[in-house]
């Protein structure tokens, strides 16, 4: 597999840069005014076609060989239906980062839509949570399971885009998944699903080398669809093939840009707003303001480049707080929820000590 992820990062790496320096022009739409906006100047927001086509070619490699050189007997058909079906809402992203006029309920539905392709597609459904009751109305329903499954697949890639807010923060996490995903569908002797994230991974790592620390270019909302789609799809695969894999394995693995979205619903939703109004109250950005103290630069670009590339390693690390419990207890479901639970309250206790401005000092530099 190792030559997968050399080719995913190879082609990514390269296509970045050709749109890192041939997509200047629609930078230039993307207002100075933006809430979210945190960097000076004008940056592409490409990053994410280019970790489309780096890991759409190593899915590729990975089948088209009659000799199943990697190892991972994943025929080209089902690598490239996949690859069509997660495509139209990538395209809406990547259309929403050089136009900014695609609505946020047109992307949501451009993300249901492809989820419910590719569960029809694959046969893919969520029949298993956890609980008893809910596991035997779902199986008397089986429309459900399918509907469940297209929820979860279509709602992931927005959670990645709100947690996309700075250098590095949305790709370290997403390969952090990613790895953990394939170490477990490797103990179950998944190779073929532990291959199709792996690819993402070696595209992400070329998209990552020209994001961070330089934030020569964005991922945008392609970047973050490209990573929802993908690992939501991995995910849904992975506790429908193998009944040893916890359901909330993959729950804890994602609470953070899960909870972060749903935290973020709640709260707009309490100041009377809509939840698909941007705002700059997000824990990442808490974190910038509160925590990062500001940094000696001969200019504001620099300087803002400085606090933003050392705002992510603090979410890096929160987000390990999830990811190495899911990876160490994949197939204890009591223990998986209880570091739910435990992540859950963590969260909303920390952001309730920015908000009030009761930060330790062990944790501001």
């Amino acid at each position: 597999m190792i030559a997968l992820i050399v080719i995913s990062f190879f082609v990514a790496a390269f296509s970045v840069q050709v749109f890192m320096r041939r997509a200047r022009r629609h930078a230039r739409l993307y207002g100075a005014d933006m809430p979210q906006r945190f960097h000076k100047g004008h940056v592409p927001r490409l990053g994410g076609a280019g970790i489309l086509l780096g890991m759409g070619a190593a899915w590729l490699a990975a089948g088209i060989t009659g000799t199943d050189p990697f190892n991972v007997s994943w025929p080209v058909t089902t690598s490239m239906l996949t690859l069509v079906c997660i495509l139209p809402a990538v395209l809406g992203g990547i259309v929403e980062d050089v136009t900014q006029r695609v609505k946020v309920r047109y992307r949501l539905g451009l993300t249901i839509g492809s989820a419910l392709l590719v569960c029809w597609l694959l046969g893919l459904g969520v029949a298993r949570t956890g609980f008893e009751t809910v596991d035997g109305w779902l199986a008397m329903v089986p429309y459900a399971t399918v509907l469940f499954a297209a929820l979860a697949i279509g709602g992931l890639p927005h959670a990645f885009n709100i947690i996309d807010g700075y250098n590095g923060l949305a790709g370290t996490v997403a390969v952090l998944v990613c790895l953990a995903i394939s170490h477990v569908a490797l103990q179950v002797g998944d190779r073929q699903l532990a291959a199709m994230v792996i690819c993402l991974v070696g595209a992400t790592f070329g998209f990552l080398v020209w994001n961070y620390p330089r934030g020569k270019i964005f991922a945008g909302d392609g970047g973050a669809y490209v990573w929802g789609m993908v690992i939501a799809v991995a995910c849904v695969t992975l506790v429908q093939r193998h009944r040893v894999v916890s359901p909330w394995f993959p729950m804890l693995l994602l609470i953070y840009p899960v909870w972060e979205t749903l935290f973020s619903i709640y709260r707009k939703l309490a100041r009377g707003q809509s939840p698909g109004t941007a705002d700059a109250l997000h824990f990442h950005q808490l974190i910038f303001r509160r925590i990062v103290r500001v940094a000696f630069a001969d200019d504001e670009a620099r300087q803002l480049l400085a606090r933003n590339n050392r705002t992510s390693p603090y979410l890096w690390m929160f987000a390990a707080l999830s990811v190495v419990p899911a990876v160490l207890f994949w197939n204890n479901t009591i223990v998986l929820m209880f570091f739910c639970l435990l992540f859950v309250t963590t969260y909303v206790g920390a952001y309730l000590m920015i908000v009030r401005f009761k930060v330790p000092r062990w944790l501001r530099p």
